[in-house]
């Protein structure tokens, strides 16, 4: 799930979504009431995309987690969270079996159901979309690719090229040496005769 400028604010109700920043403190809004407020510096303000649950070996994004619960559910909500927290335990351990359960919370799994219900209430649920980006990536390897062949072709020719010219300058100096050494010897041949 796409989670950028979704917000928690600490002693607040609801998710807000970052609007601006001002100079000591961001204007958000609250996704519901759609109400415009001012969080100060002194408010904890987390982003829900820096938020990551526990495991027993590396820890997980929110956004992994929200994507197990869409596809779950099918795009559905999820189960309340004012449910019994043994229903909720229950259904995050379905969804994340690895959770650490020492050190995630019962309040830590109802945050969860909770604005993962707000979001998709409000149809901001959007999912991440790795085919495109592993389709640029499929475009730039064909890209690398035919610059390389472009390269070594031009490497060819070039060397070919090279070869021709040291294969012409040798054919010139066996020539050059062929012809030097006869005219040296028949000048000698002159002065043995003369003498």
């Amino acid at each position: 799930m796409i989670l950028k400028d979704y917000l928690a604010i600490s002693g607040q109700h609801g998710l807000f979504k970052f609007i601006a920043q001002g100079r000591n403190a961001m204007i958000v809004e609250h996704l519901e009431t759609r109400k415009r407020t001012t969080a100060f510096g002194s408010s904890k303000v987390i982003s829900l995309e820096d938020i990551s649950i526990f495991t027993t070996g590396e820890e997980i994004p929110l956004s992994k987690v929200f994507d197990r619960i869409y596809d779950r559910e099918n795009g559905g909500p999820a189960p309340d969270e004012k449910s019994d927290i043994k229903v909720l335990r229950t259904y995050f351990e379905e969804i994340l079996p690895e959770y650490d359960r020492e050190r995630v919370y019962e309040s830590d799994i109802r945050k969860v159901f909770r604005w993962y219900n707000i979001l998709q209430k409000l149809n901001l649920l959007v999912k991440e979309e790795p085919e495109k980006t592993e389709e640029k990536e499929e475009v730039k390897e064909e890209v690398v690719e035919g610059k390389m062949e472009s390269k070594d072709s031009s490497e060819k020719t070039s060397s070919t090229k090279k070869l021709k010219s040291a294969a012409k300058s040798t054919e010139k100096t066996e020539e050059e040496s062929a012809v030097k050494p006869a005219k040296s010897g028949s000048g000698k041949k002159k002065k043995t005769t003369e003498e």
